[in-house]
């Protein structure tokens, strides 16, 4: 058997393959598939080729049997050592990739469907870098695993943020912390303008990806505008998520909460402080208002990342991380950026009924900081009647400054100095006989996770449910930024933690082996930037915790956030409308 990688030759040397067909002996095609594509006029490799020449290049190799990975058969250019180290906060290298991967080691039969990874990927426009991890334009990651084999692939997300960036050569909408810069006063006032109406928000969905109750997949960030559907077998972006409604909205909590019935959001409200509750039946894309929470301090609401529920009642966290509209305005960032911290106006967690959206209580909390909740579910008498709520987050004692330690200046130091500041189990006590404050504690002592902690996900048939087991990265000190993956027990408060030395993992995913009764029965995935600019899927017994199989990418992985997993019998009865 032999296959035929056809491509083109670009600045700097690098090879980007168009067309990888395998074939029989006889020369009859079996597959054809887009590689390594050069982009569109506009896109960064057109702009990268200006004025270089070109060649064509064929090259047919011999192989005892079909190849892993649709790959160039020269290597790219050659990067420091320093560099390659860094493959986790290095841009992707090109726009889109697919290929069949080598599986080391054995992947269950039964895990038969794509994992989806969002997250910033491209970190540049041209020779201009961007400063912070979540300003990166959206890069989706796929891995389709059917029958113990893996395929993989990954596009970047087509955002009119992104393809205005490409087209013009230049920043064009408001990313988390960069602004693009205006000519003169008259556009900076219309600039203005614009951030008011929320034309010049970006809708770069680089931090979620959802699949809905009806099996449409949506990524999702934290500007309304910023939701987009894509193809979760090809990885295509479909187009803008638009909702129907009449709510309209600037931004919305980059986490919902989703099952099989409904979607769950947040609104926040600056003007009049406080949150919208919002609901999305599955299957239709109009929010309806469920209900509404008034901010108790502050000038405006507390930054709401996440949000947890039980099955009974909505989790309205009120950080005294605020949002602040002087700091929006400004063009260049302040350390918190659009934040301000306000611990004089104190924290809250507010509790909603799912069913009437009626506030049940409000209760002040110790300060805290955190964007992930894990999960909540509801503590009951000995007659069934609920009588606390627990609520489990990554709290990072209430320290802002991992804001700031999540530039990419300081991503990319290597020091060796033990920077990352500490994180937690962060465990809410919420009484419900009327009492005004709750507790904060941490759920286990947060050396067993090395004091880091964040990136998180539990076996998804325990949502607002009693649970024992958490999923997260946690750290091997010293770091600078979460650099292992750990299994937590909360009932008997320890900790398991994979590690390799030099790999940066990202969101360790639990799928559920289907027919399982125990809670930790599946497997853990992860996608790891490991050391000297390689990339692998990982995948961890859910049990044991031990690695059972592992599938290396044949470039870098940019660090990627979040993602989901879409069963191979899910149906899209609305893909593509």
């Amino acid at each position: 058997m032999a296959f035929t990688v056809s491509s083109t030759t670009v600045a700097g040397g690098n090879v980007f393959p168009s067309i990888w067909t395998d074939s029989d002996d006889s020369g009859r095609n079996i597959i054809s598939r887009n590689g390594f594509s050069l982009m569109n006029k506009g896109s960064l490799l057109h702009l990268s080729t200006k004025g270089r020449n070109r060649r064509a290049l064929s090259v047919t190799c011999s192989v005892a049997t079909r190849p892993l990975f649709s790959v160039p058969s020269s290597p790219p250019p050659r990067e420091s050592s320093h560099e390659r180290k860094l493959s986790a906060w290095t841009s992707i290298r090109q726009e889109r990739w697919e290929g069949e991967l080598l599986v080391e080691g054995e992947i269950p039969l039964w895990l038969r469907g794509t994992y989806l990874r969002n997250g910033p990927g491209l970190w540049n426009i041209g020779d201009y870098s961007f400063r912070h991890l979540f300003d990166g334009y959206a890069t989706l990651v796929g891995l389709h695993f059917n029958n113990g084999r893996l395929t993989a692939g990954h596009r970047q997300i087509e955002s009119e943020a992104y393809k205005a960036a490409m087209k013009n050569k230049r920043l064009c909408y408001r990313e988390f912390s960069e602004v693009p810069k205006p000519a003169n006063f008259f556009s900076y006032v219309g600039e203005l303008v614009n951030l008011f109406s929320g034309v010049s928000l970006t809708d770069n969905a680089n931090t979620g990806v959802v699949m809905l109750g009806d099996g449409r997949v949506v990524c999702l960030t934290e500007t309304v505008k910023g939701s987009i559907q894509i193809n979760p077998d090809t990885l295509e972006t479909i187009g803008k998520f638009e909702y129907s409604d009449k709510l309209g909205g600037l931004i919305h909590s980059a986490h919902p909460v989703v099952t099989e019935s409904e979607f769950l959001t947040l609104l926040p409200d600056l003007v009049n402080p406080g949150y919208v509750v919002v609901r999305m039946e599955a299957g239709t894309n109009e929010r309806k208002v469920l209900g509404r929470v008034n901010c108790r301090g502050g000038p405006s609401p507390g930054w709401v990342h996440s949000f947890p529920v039980t099955e009974n009642y909505i989790i309205v966290p009120e950080m005294p991380l605020r949002y602040c509209v002087q700091n929006l305005l400004r063009a260049e960032p302040t350390p918190l950026y659009k934040f301000e911290w306000h611990p004089e106006s104190k924290a809250f967690i507010h509790v909603m009924c799912r069913a009437t959206g009626k506030i049940v209580t409000t209760v002040e909390v110790p300060l805290y900081v955190t964007f992930h909740f894990i999960n909540a579910y509801e503590e009951k008498d000995e007659d069934g009647r609920a009588t606390a709520i627990i609520a489990d987050c990554c709290e990072h004692n209430a320290d802002t400054t991992i804001l700031e330690k999540l530039k990419l200046q300081n991503l990319r130091s290597l020091s060796g100095e033990d920077v990352l500041p500490d994180a937690r189990v962060g465990r809410f006590t919420i009484p419900l006989d009327g009492s005004a404050t709750g507790k904060l504690e941490a759920a286990l002592d947060p050396d067993h996770h090395g004091r880091g902690l964040d990136m998180c996900s539990i076996n998804p048939a325990f949502l607002g449910k009693k649970y024992r087991y958490a999923y997260a990265c946690g750290a091997r000190r010293p770091c600078n930024f979460p650099n292992t993956i750990t299994k937590i027990d909360l009932l008997k408060k320890t900790a398991k933690n994979w590690h390799e030395e030099g790999a940066v993992p990202s969101e360790p995913f639990f799928v559920a082996r289907p027919g399982a009764t125990e809670e930790d029965d599946g497997v853990v995935i992860s996608m790891v930037s490991a050391k000297n600019g390689e990339g692998y899927a990982l995948l961890l017994d859910g049990s044991t915790f031990e690695e059972i199989a592992r599938a290396k990418f044949p470039y870098g992985l940019p660090y990627g956030l979040h993602g989901c997993w879409v069963p191979k019998n899910a149906e899209n009865p609305l893909l593509g409308k």
